[in-house]
């Protein structure tokens, strides 16, 4: 039994799902990567729990929020993520955003100085030219969508799920990983990520002047999202930490143990 309870609340006029820890101090919010769901903090949630008032947020269009193509991009993602924080009343909340969280958190953080108390993110696209390992490469550069557009759910949380090593997916988190995906769900989350080559020349140009707090953590095998992007942001970045954990690419899974001490460390340091 999982101790996360997913809700709905309409934000912009969207139905966004969230899940919610009791009360207390600091708050966090944490972003669902992709292509699961909030249930991706169930293998961390009681430990988070312990250390902050955590609202885990299915990003819209992703996991079971509802889609709005004008924020399929990490530039307007990361607008939209400030609107989420101003919706649950967080005024200086930690972020947590790993996978396309990344620059989404980012361009949220150099639009919006003071915004967030820290970010903690990683295991998503930084480097333009992109250095992208299967199969995202090819979701961000394949010209011909149609083989995506013939996959059921099944095949595409497969492919990810078959990624995860060393961790066991509970039923109820594979289920709801299944369910986020029914339809074509998948092909028409595509922009996001293909506005990587775009975005991403722009972030570039903004991460000098982050000032706010980043931790960075990254699988040292991660086959998705090479270190090569995490080394990047903080080589750019004036105020960041970098661990390299042993892990692939769903860190926050397949080491789990370790990414809730660095995440909790990190905001008790901050």
């Amino acid at each position: 039994m999982s101790d996360i309870q997913p809700r709905f609340r309409t934000i912009d006029g969207l139905s966004i799902r969230y899940a919610e820890s009791p009360h207390q101090k600091p708050a966090a919010l944490l972003l669902s990567p992709w292509p699961e769901s909030l249930y991706a903090y169930d293998a961390t949630w009681s430990r988070l729990a312990e250390h902050a008032h955590l609202i885990a947020v299915d990003l819209p269009g992703f996991g079971h929020s509802e889609l709005r193509e004008d924020l399929l991009s990490p530039s307007a993602m990361g607008e939209f993520i400030v609107r989420i924080a101003d919706e649950f009343g967080l005024t200086e909340p930690h972020v947590v955003g790993p996978d396309i969280g990344t620059s989404a958190a980012l361009f949220a953080a150099a639009n919006h100085p003071g915004r967030f108390r820290s970010v903690v993110i990683g295991s998503g696209g930084a480097l333009v030219p992109t250095d992208l390992g299967t199969p995202l490469h090819e979701w961000v550069h394949d010209e011909d969508l149609a083989p995506y557009k013939a996959m059921g759910p099944k095949d595409i949380v497969t492919i990810a799920m078959d990624a995860i090593e060393r961790y066991e997916l509970p039923d109820v988190v594979r289920q709801d990983y299944l369910a986020a995906y029914q339809g074509h769900r998948f092909v028409e989350q595509l922009p996001y990520v293909r506005a990587y080559p775009t975005d991403l020349r722009t972030l570039n140009g903004l991460l000098p002047a982050i000032t706010t707090p980043v931790q960075l953590i990254n699988g040292a095998h991660d086959p998705v999202v090479p270190v090569s992007n995490v080394e990047h942001l903080h080589s750019k970045l004036p105020n960041s930490k970098l661990d390299v954990v042993d892990a692939g690419h769903f860190v926050w899974e397949e080491n789990a143990d370790e990414y809730a001490r660095i995440v909790t460390e990190w905001w008790q340091a901050n």
